[in-house]
């Protein structure tokens, strides 16, 4: 989001690149957001994260509205970084 490829990337699925709550994952030929964007990612790392499928029973609309206020509240909650913890 903050490369113009990516702020590309996002205007393409349909999302504001300025919003700070946005999380985009494509993988593949699948897209996903939000709370989906989360599991995605978090199955991903194998063994029993791949158990986080299970949280899909929870509505979207729900799980998106938690996932909204983890995003909105992370840099209070989690602390800001200066560099990225995957380029660290």
């Amino acid at each position: 989001m903050q490369s113009e490829e990516g702020k590309t990337l996002l205007i393409g699925h349909g999302i504001d690149p300025e919003d700070p709550t946005t999380f985009l994952v494509v993988d593949g030929g699948e897209h996903f957001t939000a709370s989906d964007a989360t599991i995605h990612v978090i199955a991903a790392s194998g063994g029993l994260w791949s158990l986080i499928h299970a949280v899909r029973i929870i509505p979207r609309r729900w799980r998106d509205g938690i996932y909204g206020v983890v995003a909105r509240n992370r840099y209070r909650w989690f602390g800001r970084r200066g560099s990225c913890y995957l380029k660290g």
